[in-house]
């Protein structure tokens, strides 16, 4: 198997990253994009992916940290942006669950970050927490999105998946859909197309089943893999799954 875990917070891990990379390569998890969520965070996973041949980098700034994203911040993103392991910008979005930046501060950054994904023609990474509607609001004034957009760890309906893909994106499957209570994201899955569908962990978060609860790690993926094939009744060996990160390879 060739699975890519499309989500990974590689600094956030427990322990090694070579190791867990390593684990991860065992059960046929062959690449891993490292997510950014503040400036140090995206610089290694800038660093990560030149250290590994496997990783490639998403640069941004998490609505958590929106207050953060000023001038000097938004141009040093840009510069990062630039390295060639780089392959999208994120992750942004909006997060109304916690709020911990203003609703206005995290609509502003949001914007500025899709806008720089569309001027580098990069797929744009997009968290929504309880802000389904404006973040679908957002996204509809730059669609369509010809760079990619994904819709990480999607917890909509089905309707707000259809309105996703119709704007050129992807929806991103992460460990909840192992979970014995995820009916309605199961049954989004067992309607949605295979080719507008990822697969993440999401790690050091978000942990499949029977590991929820406690730290997650990229090798998990074969677990959000095997129940994604099940709900779509296919073999976990025949899932083939679009890569956005890479639509030009």
């Amino acid at each position: 198997m060739n699975l890519v875990d499309t989500h990974a917070h590689l600094d956030l891990l427990e322990g090694d990253v070579a190791e867990a990379l390593e684990r991860a390569r065992a059960v046929g998890v062959t690449g891993v994009i490292a997510i950014g969520i503040d400036l140090k965070s995206s610089r290694r996973a800038v660093e990560l992916a030149h250290t590994f041949p496997q990783v490639h980098a998403v640069v941004g700034m998490h609505p958590h940290d929106a207050l953060d994203l000023d001038d000097a911040a938004l141009h040093e993103l840009r510069r990062l942006a630039g390295d060639p392991r780089v392959v999208g910008i994120g992750e942004t979005g909006l997060d109304f669950y916690r709020n911990l930046s203003p609703r206005a501060d995290q609509e502003r950054a949001f914007r500025s970050l899709v806008e720089l994904a569309r001027e580098l023609a990069l797929p744009v990474v997009v968290h929504d927490r309880e802000a389904h509607a404006d973040t679908m609001r957002i996204l509809g004034e730059y669609t369509p999105f010809d760079g990619g957009l994904v819709m990480h760890c999607f917890s909509g309906d089905l309707d707000m998946a259809h309105a996703v893909m119709d704007m050129g994106g992807y929806v991103s499957i992460a460990g909840p859909v192992t979970f014995h209570n995820a009916r309605r994201l199961q049954d989004i899955v067992r309607k949605l197309p295979l080719e507008r569908m990822l697969i993440e962990t999401d790690s050091p978060f978000l942990s499949p089943h029977p590991y929820r609860g406690k730290p997650n790690s990229p090798e998990r993926l074969l677990l959000v893999a095997e129940k994604v094939a099940e709900l779509k009744g296919v073999a976990v060996e025949d899932l083939l799954l679009p890569n956005p990160f890479f639509a030009d390879e």
